[in-house]
């Protein structure tokens, strides 16, 4: 897809963002984008860049990681195609407060910061949209932080795994497969655990025929078991 295909303004109208937005919105909207194709590994922006733009993945997927005192990183999020992104710094204190990195080839939308301010202004829907979206994540977020309180990593790395496969996931004759490289370090990261305990509880759980590898990443093989070691039903 180019700028000057037809096509944009139907796949920008039915991005989560721009959802009830009216047309004229739309068309403005897709005269002002900047489309943009990022390499595998390829930085969207860096953890303190003033914020410019505000991103929506059309496809592939974007690690976000934020960066310690210490020098280390930790992934906080994966974006996946249709998401917002280095977004909610716009009405902050205006800098990025961590790195866009992409997991694969990939390609983004993105607006000027004026404009989409001026446009949420002139569409209400748009913020109120934007307001739903930041409002599941926070959701989201404060389930982690429930889980790391409450439960077993195995839990916890399960929850991880099926909210991937509710993000970014697609059916196969296998099962469900995250259709993005994520890594087990990252898996760590997110499910508030070390790397150790990440590798031995996929091994076993390879070993179970719970996942399986398919040499692009992780395929969710059985469903219902994985849920219930997440509910702390299976061990």
């Amino acid at each position: 897809m180019s700028l000057n295909d037809p096509a944009l303004s139907v796949t920008i109208a039915a991005l989560p963002l721009f959802e009830g937005v009216p047309t004229a919105a739309i068309a403005e909207l897709a005269t002002t984008t900047r489309m943009r194709t990022l390499a595998r590994g390829e930085r969207a922006f860096d953890q303190g860049e003033t914020v410019e733009r505000a991103h929506v993945l059309l496809s592939g997927a974007i690690r976000i990681s934020q960066a310690g005192s210490d020098g280390g990183q930790v992934a906080i999020r994966f974006i996946a195609p249709g998401e917002i992104f280095g977004s909610v710094a716009i009405f902050t204190d205006g800098q990025y407060p961590a790195d866009g990195i992409a997991m694969t080839a990939s390609v983004e939308l993105s607006w000027a910061r004026q404009e989409l301010l001026a446009l949420a202004e002139r569409y209400p829907q748009i913020a109120l949209n934007l307001i739903a979206i930041i409002g599941r994540r926070l959701a989201e977020l404060q389930n982690r932080v429930r889980e790391m309180a409450t439960q077993r990593a195995e839990s916890r790395i399960a929850h991880t795994l099926l909210r991937l496969a509710r993000q970014a996931g697609r059916t196969t004759a296998d099962g469900i497969a995250i259709a993005f490289p994520v890594r087990r370090k990252d898996i760590a990261d997110i499910a508030g655990t070390s790397l150790y305990t990440v590798s031995r509880t996929l091994n076993e759980w390879h070993r179970q025929r719970l996942i399986i590898a398919d040499g692009r990443g992780l395929v969710l093989s059985r469903l219902q078991e994985l849920d219930r070691v997440a509910e702390g039903l299976l061990g």
